[in-house]
C-alpha cells in the first residue's frame, strides 16, 4: 500500500512569505481492471490473468468483438494461463509452463488457443506459428447477462472447467488433470 504526501514549502524573502504545494498525482484508473481466476489442489495450480472489459451496454460478439477473429480474450495485455502441472484441455495434453490465451469466437463454437508467446498487448503481434494449441469448445447463450467480462474455475470429476462468461454468451473450457 503507497501513501502519498502533501507537502508545504514555505520561504520567506525579504519579509514575504510564500507557499508552495507539491502537485499530487492521483493514480490512473484502468477502465477494464485486471482479474484474475484461479484454481488450485494439491498437485496442481490453474491461474489466469485478464483485463475485464465492460460491456456498457455494446453487443459484443459479433460485432465489437468480430466472428472469427483472433481476439485477446480480455482487454489490454493479451490473456495469461499459467499451469503447474501436466493437464488436458477439452482432451488434449498441455505441458506445464504459461501461455497466452486467444480466442476466435463464432456463433456455436469458439477455437481456444495457448500461444508460446508472452507480454503481448492485445492480438496485435499474434502469429500463429507460436500456438502452442488448438481446440474448438461449444458455445452457448446465457440466460444471464454479465456485465462484466468474467472467468471463473469450476471443479468437476475430472479436474475443472474454466467458464468464460461475458454479455450472453458461456463458454466452457474443460481440464482434465492428468494422474
Amino acid at each position: 500500500m503507497g501513501c502519498l504526501m502533501a507537502l508545504s514549502v514555505q520561504a520567506q524573502t525579504d519579509s514575504t512569505a510564500k507557499s508552495t504545494a507539491a502537485e499530487i498525482i492521483q493514480p490512473q484508473l484502468r477502465p477494464s481492471p485486471l482479474a484474475l481466476a484461479q484454481y488450485k489442489t494439491e498437485t496442481c495450480y490453474l491461474k489466469l490473468t485478464y483485463g475485464q472489459p465492460m460491456r456498457k451496454g455494446r453487443e459484443i460478439f459479433g460485432k465489437l468483438e468480430p466472428y472469427g477473429k483472433i481476439w485477446r480474450t480480455g482487454a489490454n495485455e493479451a490473456t495469461e494461463l499459467t499451469i503447474t502441472k501436466e493437464v488436458k484441455l477439452a482432451g488434449r495434453s498441455v505441458r506445464p509452463g504459461t501461455y497466452t490465451l486467444f480466442t476466435i469466437p463464432n456463433p456455436d463454437s469458439w477455437t481456444i488457443v495457448l500461444n508460446s508467446e508472452l507480454g503481448q498487448w492485445g492480438a496485435f503481434n499474434y502469429k500463429a506459428e507460436n500456438d502452442y494449441l488448438r481446440v474448438d469448445v461449444p458455445a452457448q447463450k446465457n440466460d444471464q447477462v454479465y456485465e462484466a467480462l468474467t472467468f471463473r474455475f469450476e471443479e468437476t470429476e475430472a479436474g475443472a472447467d474454466l467458464h468464460l462468461m461475458w454479455d450472453d454468451v458461456r463458454v466452457r473450457i474443460p481440464f482434465a488433470f492428468v494422474k
